[in-house]
């Protein structure tokens, strides 16, 4: 198997950004490497990311249930296949999302959903999870041009989400490594490779 990291974090955290970088430092080593995104990583996810991003209104749990569907068929068309070649995934948004954002922010309960999305992806469970933390007045000047529907929620919703990340972070602390994303680009990006690195080291 190979190994499985996610990158988590609020909008205007920089997560895009750290993939991206962290992508080509693994690939020169001459690495597999697949970087995914939900919602969006297949053709069938990038329509659910269509119509939960700029479809209009979506009822909180219709919300919840089309995440989980455009998570099912990431995890089973091209997270697993790659995992089971021994490549290194890195996902911007995983089950951690959901719950911050659904089960957290929207109130419909952290358990429930968390399990909603276990279900899905038949309990896949990440080998890091990368939380890049900003906060929330910061994130949200980060985040430039049209906004979709969840970047355009009040403060208060996204301090929602930072509370439960960090919540998250503090109860799993042996899966999450916690990073801070106000520094310059470069650090953060030294701060993940060095995450990374204990876990490379285990995989040769």
């Amino acid at each position: 198997m190979g190994l499985f990291i996610t990158f988590e974090g609020g909008d205007g955290s920089g997560k895009t950004t750290q993939i991206a970088a962290i992508k080509v430092a693994l690939e020169s080593r001459g690495l597999e490497v697949l970087t995914s995104r939900e919602p969006g990583g297949t053709e069938l996810g990038a329509k659910i990311r269509q119509l939960l991003l700029f479809g209009g209104e979506v009822a909180p749990r219709a919300e919840a249930l089309l995440y989980a569907a455009d998570r099912a068929q990431n995890i089973a068309t091209r997270v697993r296949p790659a995992l089971e070649r021994g490549a290194i995934v890195l996902e911007d948004r995983y089950i951690d999302s959901s719950v911050a954002y659904q089960g957290g922010a929207r109130s419909l309960g952290a358990e429930e959903i968390r399990e909603l999305s276990m279900w899905a992806t038949d309990r896949l469970t990440p080998d890091l999870t990368l939380l890049f933390d900003v906060p929330t007045d910061v994130g949200a000047q980060r985040v430039g041009g049209e906004k979709d529907r969840l970047e355009a929620e009040g403060l208060a919703f996204h301090e929602s989400v930072r509370r439960a990340y960090l919540e998250m972070a503090a109860g799993e602390p042996e899966r999450f490594r916690v990073i801070d994303a106000a520094a310059p680009i470069e650090q953060v990006t030294a701060a993940a490779l060095a995450a990374i690195e204990p876990l490379l080291e285990r995989a040769r």
